[in-house]
C-alpha cells in the first residue's frame, strides 16, 4: 500500500501510551482516529497524534481514514471489536489474547479470511532483536538439534503496580492468557508449533488488594488460576517446561532457556525487544554473549503495525499472522484443560512459523 497506514484506536487504556510513542515516530503509521468508553482518556490519546479525532466505535469503524483498527481493549472484548472492524472491511491488529477463548478466535480468524483483510495479534515483541538474534544463532547451528526448553514466568501479581487490575483475575486473564503469549509466541519462533500438552494449576488467594495508585487497598475477587505450569511438545519433539505465575515473590529462574545437542542458548525476557542473548557451545568453558544480528533495533510496542504496514506494501505473511495467535491461544487452554482432567491434551490447531526478519533493522 502506499502512504501510511492510518490507525484507529480503540480502548485508550494504560497500554495504549506504549503503542501511540511508537506510532509517532514512524512515518509509516498514523493514529487518525480514537475511541474509548471514557471521553477523557479518549481525549488524552487522541491529543498526542495531530489531526486525530475522537469517536465512538460505530463511527471509527466507518471512517474512511481508518485503514486498521488497533485493538486495545480488555481480554473480554477482544472478539466482539475484532468482528465488528473486520465487518466493516477494516484490517484489525489487536492486543493479545486474540480473543478470551479460541472458538472466538477462530472466528476471527475465519471472518478476516472470507472478508479479504489482515487480522494480526501482538506480542511483537518477537519481532526485536532479542529473539530475533536467538532464532539466527538457533538456526546457524549454534548448538546444534534443539531438544528441550525453559519457560518461566514469575511475579507476585500484577495488583503490585497496576491501578485497575481486576481484568488480570478475571476471565481471559491469569498469568497463562496474561503473559503466556509472550512466551508461547517466542517458542513457536524459535521451536514450531507445539502438538501436545500436560499441565497443572492452583489458585493459592480468591483476593488481592491493589497496592498503589488511587485505589490502593481496594480488594477484588480472583476468578481464574494464578499459578500454571506445563509441559509442551513440539511438533519437532522439543520438549519445554514451562511456569507461569502471580504467587511468586523472588527468583533466579531465567527467562527461556534453549538446550541443543551441541550447547544451549539463553533468550532475553520475551515481554521486551532487546535484551542480551547468550551462547553456551558444549566445548565452551562459560557463556558468552551474542551480537544482535536480526530484528528491529529500538522497537516498542506497535513496530507489527509497522511489518503489517511492510507486508502489505510487499503482498507477504504479515509476523504477527492470526494463526500463530489462534495456535497460542489454544495451547493455552489445552494447559488449562490438562489441568482440569489431569490427563494430557493434544493441541488441535497448528500454524506456520513466522518468517524471521533478516539483519538488523534500525528505527528512528
Amino acid at each position: 500500500m502506499g502512504g501510511a497506514l492510518r490507525v484507529g484506536v480503540v480502548g485508550a487504556g494504560k497500554i495504549s501510551g506504549q503503542y501511540g510513542a511508537t506510532i509517532s515516530r514512524l512515518p509509516e503509521l498514523a493514529v487518525t482516529a480514537v475511541a474509548d468508553l471514557d471521553p477523557q482518556r479518549a481525549h488524552g490519546l487522541a491529543g498526542q497524534h495531530p489531526g486525530a479525532r475522537v469517536m465512538d466505535l460505530p463511527e471509527l469503524l466507518a471512517a474512511e481514514d481508518v485503514d486498521v483498527v488497533l485493538n486495545l481493549t480488555t481480554p473480554a472484548g477482544h472478539a466482539a471489536v475484532a468482528l465488528a472492524a473486520i465487518s466493516a472491511g477494516k484490517h484489525v491488529y489487536g492486543e493479545k489474547p486474540l480473543a478470551a477463548e479460541s472458538t472466538d478466535g477462530r472466528a476471527i480468524a475465519d471472518a478476516a479470511a472470507a472478508a479479504g483483510v489482515r487480522a494480526a495479534c501482538a506480542p511483537d515483541t518477537v519481532l526485536g532483536t532479542g529473539v530475533q538474534t536467538a532464532r539466527a544463532a538457533l538456526e546457524s547451528g549454534a548448538i546444534g538439534a534443539a531438544l528441550a526448553a525453559t519457560a518461566f514466568m514469575t511475579v507476585p501479581g500484577h495488583e503490585r503496580w497496576h491501578p485497575d487490575p481486576e481484568f488480570y483475575y478475571q476471565r481471559g486473564g491469569g498469568p497463562l492468557l496474561d503473559m503466556g503469549p509472550y512466551y508461547l509466541t517466542t517458542l513457536v519462533h524459535l521451536l514450531g508449533p507445539v502438538r501436545r500438552v500436560a499441565g497443572m494449576s492452583s489458585r493459592p488467594r480468591n483476593e488481592r488488594t491493589i497496592a498503589d495508585g488511587p485505589r490502593a487497598g481496594t480488594s477484588f475477587p480472583v476468578d481464574v488460576d494464578s499459578h500454571v505450569t506445563g509441559l509442551l511438545e513440539h511438533e519437532g519433539g522439543a520438549l519445554t517446561t514451562m511456569i507461569m505465575s502471580f504467587d511468586i515473590w523472588a527468583t533466579r529462574l531465567p527467562f527461556i532457556e534453549v538446550y541443543g545437542s551441541a550447547g544451549s542458548l539463553s533468550v532475553p525476557d520475551p515481554n521486551r525487544f532487546a535484551g542480551d542473548v547468550r551462547l553456551h557451545p558444549a566445548a565452551a568453558e562459560s557463556w558468552t554473549t551474542l551480537e544482535p544480528s536480526a530484528g528491529y533495533a529500538g522497537a516498542g510496542r506497535g513496530v507489527g503495525l509497522l511489518d503489517l504496514h511492510d507486508a502489505l506494501a510487499e503482498d507477504r505473511s504479515h509476523r504477527t499472522g492470526v494463526d500463530v495467535a489462534l495456535h497460542v491461544l489454544d495451547v493455552m487452554e489445552s494447559m488449562q484443560a490438562s489441568a482440569r482432567s489431569g490427563s494430557s491434551v493434544a493441541v488441535t490447531t497448528t500454524c506456520r512459523r513466522p518468517e524471521r526478519i533478516d539483519g538488523v533493522i534500525e528505527l528512528a
